[in-house]
């Protein structure tokens, strides 16, 4: 806790110190200085004057201590008064004049102690006094003036007024940064009546130079038109002359252009003939020459190609002759062969017949076997649902049964195959006569839906 009083009373001294230097520092502006008065407050002695018995500050700060001493500021900036005079010429002619008047305290020290001694807390009244101080010169001034010198020398008068009221100013502190006559009227219109002659006069003056500039104008506007027609008659006659010449000069152009084009169309008429000659007739010619040979040549060539072509036709009818000749001498030993062998095999297989009956039969199942098989198939075409029993022994039970409903058997065979003899001719009974015909087994084939 001891840490934290001693902390809390060093913020406090320090705020207090802050403040007793802000009640006690004053600063003095660059526009302003300060006047100090009371215990202690002296300035540095000035030369020309006792001592001030107050400090005067200025651009820099200084310490005031309360309820010792006192600081009052004095402003230094520019001050503007206005000026309106009511007063006689040296003519006994009544004028106005307005004018202004910019002045300040003086910046050394001399300056700023007397404006503080007499306007430090009036300073608002320092325009009225300077009014009444340059109205009272002012006046002094131009009565001892003519309106004319008001109107034609400004200078003197501002001059004359600055100077009758420096010693006044410096005793009290100020200085005129600037005095200006802005205006001057008069009730009696003596300034404009004062102008008038001369106005008329330059009127005057202006009109005649105006006359005489017209005048010479107008002589100079006809010099110039003469000369300009002059030169303009010079002018066409040059282009005249100079078109002449352009004419002639063009006469002769054309006439070497026109013997120039005549010589050089001679001259292409010539490169013409030759590049014809060259590059026309003569190509022509061989080229004629050529289609002469090639057609004569193609002639040759039609002849040796037509006789090659009957002499082809010749050989090729003749072996087409021969062919024919050949192939049906081919034809008719293969079908006299053929004869012989199928003669041969039925009487082969007659024999056979009579000699082996089974074995034949068994031979001619085993070729149509697949038919067999296909037609006792037929038998299940419009099954949809089937059940079998004892499984595979089942199974060939049945199949065995629709190869026997489908008209398959070795005694059917027999009568097939002795039926098929009978057509060829080879076999007869054994009273000599055809034996009877065999019985048809139908082979039903599967049924449509």
């Amino acid at each position: 806790m001891s840490v934290l009083a001693v902390a809390i009373a060093a913020v406090v001294a320090i705020i207090v110190l802050i403040i007793l230097f802000k009640l006690v520092w004053r600063v003095a502006e660059p526009n302003e200085a300060l006047i100090i008065s009371g215990l202690g407050a002296k300035s540095k002695p000035v030369s020309g004057m006792d001592s001030l018995g107050f400090k005067i500050v200025t651009g820099k700060g200084t310490a005031v201590l309360p309820g010792f001493q006192v600081s009052r500021r004095l402003r230094l900036d520019s001050r503007a008064a206005n000026l309106e005079v009511n007063c006689v010429t040296q003519q006994g002619i009544p004028v106005a004049v307005r004018g202004v008047v910019i002045y300040k305290v003086g910046d050394d020290l001399v300056s700023i102690a007397n404006a503080a001694r007499r306007f430090l807390e009036q300073q608002a009244s320092m325009d009225g006094a300077i009014h009444e101080l340059f109205t009272g010169h002012l006046r002094s001034i131009i009565g001892n003036l003519t309106v004319e010198d008001l109107i034609l020398n400004r200078e003197r008068l501002t001059s004359e007024t600055r100077i009758s009221a420096a010693d006044e100013m410096s005793k009290l502190g100020l200085v005129v940064d600037s005095l200006q006559i802005q205006e001057i009227d008069d009730e009696t219109d003596y300034i404009t009546n004062l102008g008038r002659p001369h106005a008329a006069k330059v009127a005057s003056s202006a009109r005649i130079a105006e006359a005489e500039r017209n005048q010479e104008a107008t002589e100079r506007e006809q010099e110039t038109e003469r000369q300009n027609a002059a030169v303009i008659r010079d002018t066409e006659m040059k282009k005249a002359e100079y078109e002449g010449q352009v004419q002639q000069a063009a006469q002769q152009a054309r006439q070497e252009v026109i013997l120039k084009e005549t010589r050089n169309a001679e001259l292409e008429a010539e490169r013409t003939e030759k590049r014809l000659e060259s590059e026309v007739r003569r190509p022509a010619d061989a080229k004629a020459y050529e289609q002469i040979k090639l057609a004569e040549a193609e002639r040759d060539e039609r002849i040796s190609y037509a006789q090659a072509a009957a002499t082809e036709v010749q050989l090729k009818a003749e072996r087409e002759s021969e062919a024919i000749r050949l192939l049906g001498e081919a034809e008719a030993d293969a079908t006299r062969q053929k004869g012989l062998a199928e003669a041969e095999a039925i009487k082969a297989r007659a024999v056979a017949l009579a000699e082996n009956t089974d074995a034949v039969i068994a031979q001619q199942l085993a070729e149509q076997w697949p038919q067999i098989v296909e037609a006792g198939a037929g038998v299940f075409g419009n099954v949809d649902n089937m059940v079998v029993l004892n499984g595979a022994e089942g199974v060939e039970d049945m199949l065995a049964k629709a190869l026997t409903l489908g008209g398959t058997g070795l005694g059917v065979a027999r009568q097939l195959l002795g039926n098929m003899n009978v057509q060829n001719g080879h076999g007869t009974g054994s009273n000599g006569s055809a034996p009877a015909a065999a019985p048809t087994v139908p082979v039903e084939g599967p049924k449509e839906d």
